[in-house]
């Protein structure tokens, strides 16, 4: 396995207290110790088709309010509407949110689905990234994430670029950790430049600063093959180490995560962020910017990215209303992602890339007596982009209190089964097979893509 630091002077402490140089790793897939190069072997074996399409999902840490974002209640009783008003958007008919102004201009180029309906109780990221609950069947070695499933299924589209990447921050409290590759195994656990490994060996003399000077690179890996053969660890290379070692020897993943390579007026579009911002509140810190490392990410030719982003958990408390939160948070995000659809749409990506915003369940209808929403499964929202689908809409309705859904129930694996339909995999008939050979669908049956979106 090999590791490639940053400099030191691009350190920082990550949520777990830890400090880390921004690592780009390869190899170290987990417990079992497959190496990149056996992850390749693997998916050759299973005759893996390549495709262009993509997903960038992200995950709102905490579960975002959806009655002060997309389903505003203005003639609700105060103790529920709360202070602000919807606006109009450049789809007729369509309102959202006053704090994200942004949005209401692209509307055309987004959905929202109002009526998530099954929605679990507790924080725990394993809907948002599986589609399932930790509640009744489970497979041995447990249900694997999308990108995992994806990656298994079709592989890398290309030689330098992991099929799934996650740029995901590792977070203190461990439900609102994106879940393992299930019984999928250790070889489709997405590929982590910022996350932590082990039994790493380094890549001596190399940092992501100089991964693009090809000739000190290339010598430094001659010299590991040369420190390896010597230990004779090197017995059996074959085509597929080769492979792995391309992705180090190719600039393409490392220019892809190097954001000083963008346009300084493209990173300005997206907005600032404090990677220290909500660490120590158990979230993921709210940094637009990885938004764009997902387009990047996606344009170097990765099947599936995951992003976390920002702490939604508001209950309020002293000095710490959910509208003071709201008002905070709200205009970042809003220019954040609208920069990303908009990029998308630029670069002629929007049509190859879907794009999926969403948390674990929504906000209670009534606002409490310390100012704050608290948890409620009953209902929840997701905001899609992107994937050739018909945007400019909204799916399902709730209730005056924005409490239950009155039309249109909508479930988490329907949305999966969205993103699949569009990756060109077919929920219907596709299995995979678990840890005791049996054959798995991806979703439950009978959930199928969502009609009025594709």
């Amino acid at each position: 396995m090999l590791t490639v630091f940053d400099p030191p002077e691009r350190s920082n402490k990550l949520c777990d207290g830890i400090s880390r140089r921004n690592f780009l790793r390869i190899g170290a897939l987990g417990a079992t110790g497959l190496s990149l190069s056996q992850l390749l072997s693997l998916e050759a074996a299973a005759g893996i088709r390549g495709s262009t399409r993509s997903v960038i999902l992200v995950y709102l840490v905490g579960g975002p309010p959806h009655q002060d974002l997309f389903d505003l209640k203005p003639d609700a009783p105060a103790e529920v509407a709360g202070p602000w008003r919807p606006i109009r958007t450049n789809v007729p008919g369509v309102e959202i949110g006053e704090l994200l102004p942004m949005m209401s201009g692209m509307m055309d180029k987004f959905s929202v689905i109002r009526s998530l309906s099954d929605a679990q109780a507790g924080h725990d990221a394993i809907q948002c990234y599986t589609g399932r609950t930790r509640a009744g069947r489970v497979p041995a070695g447990g249900w694997p994430q999308f990108g995992s499933s994806v990656a298994r299924l079709q592989g890398a589209a290309t030689p330098a670029t992991p099929p799934f990447v996650s740029v995901c921050y590792p977070c203190t409290h461990e439900p609102y950790n994106e879940p393992g590759p299930g019984y999928l195994g250790a070889a489709y656990t997405p590929f982590r430049p910022q996350g932590p490994t082990r039994d790493d060996m380094v890549l001596q003399g190399i940092t992501t600063d100089r991964l693009r000077d090809r000739e000190q690179l290339l010598a430094s890996v001659d010299r590991f093959r040369r420190e390896v053969d010597n230990s004779r660890m090197m017995e059996g290379l074959d085509a597929f180490t080769a492979q792995a070692m391309g992705v180090l020897t190719s600039s393409r993943l490392a220019e892809a995560l190097d954001l000083s390579r963008e346009d300084p007026r493209v990173v300005a579009r997206y907005g600032t962020g404090d990677a220290s911002k909500f660490m120590d509140g158990n979230g993921a810190p709210r940094v637009p910017q990885r938004f764009l490392a997902a387009r990047r990410l996606v344009e170097a030719g990765a099947r599936v990215v995951t992003v976390n982003y920002s702490k939604w958990d508001w209950h309020g408390g002293a000095n710490n209303s959910i509208f003071k939160r709201e008002q905070e948070d709200f205009p970042v995000f809003d220019q954040g992602i609208t920069a990303l659809v908009e990029d998308l749409h630029a670069r002629g990506l929007a049509e190859s890339t879907a794009v999926l915003v969403w948390g674990e369940f929504g906000r209670t209808p009534k606002i409490s007596a310390q100012v704050g929403r608290d948890h409620w499964p009953r209902v929840a929202c997701a905001l899609l982009a992107g994937g050739r689908m018909r945007h400019g809409q909204l799916i399902g309705a709730t209730d005056r209190l924005a409490g239950e859904p009155v039309d249109r129930p909508v479930k988490f694996q329907e949305v999966f089964a969205t993103l699949y339909e569009h990756l060109g995999i077919d929920v219907e008939r596709t299995t995979i097979a678990d840890l005791h050979g049996r054959p798995q669908y991806l979703v439950e049956t009978g959930v199928r893509p969502i009609a009025e979106l594709v």
